[in-house]
């Protein structure tokens, strides 16, 4: 498989120039074999016409933006189609170059290989980060050893203090009712005791009197 690159060496187009030499450097400095199809040279009609014919892209200019015929630089692998500039440039700047060039698998198979391991390793990473995230907040709720048996004896205490508080009132409230309880029954006893003497005294002056009277007679 040969890797051909049609060019126009005579073109009048300033930036199609400019590509077919940016194209030509970056094969060169990868180190990929390629031949150069000169389109405008002697004997090279037929060439022309196969490269006019194969090319799905135009590789218009801003000059020339919709050219009637296909613009060099052209690349193919063999007589197959591979793009045109951008697709070229794009292919660079994304590193599957070699991809679009259609290169043998060989070349090609350690790159691939090295791109998926990466990934890989991205995303078992990625992953690894989301469940670290994930585990935080649970990590963050859970109470500490112990917290929980402690908060349960000091609620219990609370508890226990709050209902020894209560019976101590309800005690005092009870005594308190005691209290007054006796302080009236020794004042109804007191107000009985008063009565009955006076009922007294007054039985002894009315007896007092009847002799006295009787004395008189």
């Amino acid at each position: 498989m040969v890797l051909k690159v049609y060019v126009s060496g005579m073109s009048g187009n300033k930036e199609v120039k400019k590509r077919q030499q940016r194209v030509l450097m970056i094969l060169d400095s990868k180190n990929i074999k390629y031949d150069t199809v000169d389109i405008t040279e002697p004997g090279k009609e037929s060439e022309k016409e196969l490269m006019q014919n194969k090319s799905t892209s135009s590789g218009g200019t801003v000059s020339d933006p919709e050219p009637r015929h296909p613009l060099p630089p052209q690349l193919f692998n063999d007589e197959e189609y591979c793009g045109d500039y951008d697709a070229f440039d794009m292919a660079n700047e994304i590193d599957t170059l070699e991809v679009f060039l259609k290169l043998a698998p060989a070349d090609t198979t350690a790159v691939c290989t090295a791109q998926i391991e990466l990934k890989q390793e991205n995303g078992e990473a990625k992953k690894e980060e989301a469940e670290a995230e994930e585990k935080k907040p649970e990590e963050e709720q859970k109470p500490e050893a112990g917290d929980g048996d402690v908060k349960d004896e000091a609620a219990e205490k609370a508890e226990n203090e709050n209902k020894d508080e209560e019976n101590k009132e309800k005690a005092e409230g009870d005594a308190e009712g005691a209290g007054e309880n006796t302080d009236e029954k020794l004042s109804a006893t007191t107000t009985n005791s008063a009565a009955v003497k006076t009922t007294s005294d007054s039985q002894s002056d009315l007896l007092l009197h009847s002799e006295r009277a009787a004395a008189a007679m």
